[in-house]
């Protein structure tokens, strides 16, 4: 599997994408960390069947949010993940 950066990535998308096709599988790392992996398509893959939404999306900003109510606030959790980088 081929490692290649995001920037790499939007540099040369098409290359990387003809590799694919060909059979490649590309990982795509941020700072050296996998986050993603790019895959060819099987034909034998199960049919993606596009479902239409029952709402518009702007409906959702309408709904009101409860508070998480975490033991932990969300500087504490952000602190907490930039320590693990």
């Amino acid at each position: 599997m081929t490692r290649v950066k995001i920037a790499d990535l939007k540099d040369h998308l098409s290359e990387h994408l003809r590799a694919v096709e060909r059979g490649a599988e590309i990982a795509v790392t941020d700072r050296n960390r996998p986050i993603a992996k790019i895959t060819p398509f099987s034909s034998k893959s199960r049919r993606v069947d596009i479902v239409p939404a029952r709402r518009r999306f702007s409906a959702a900003d309408k709904k009101p949010l409860s508070p998480a109510r975490w033991a932990i606030d969300s500087l504490g959790l952000l602190l907490e993940e930039r320590r693990e980088r």
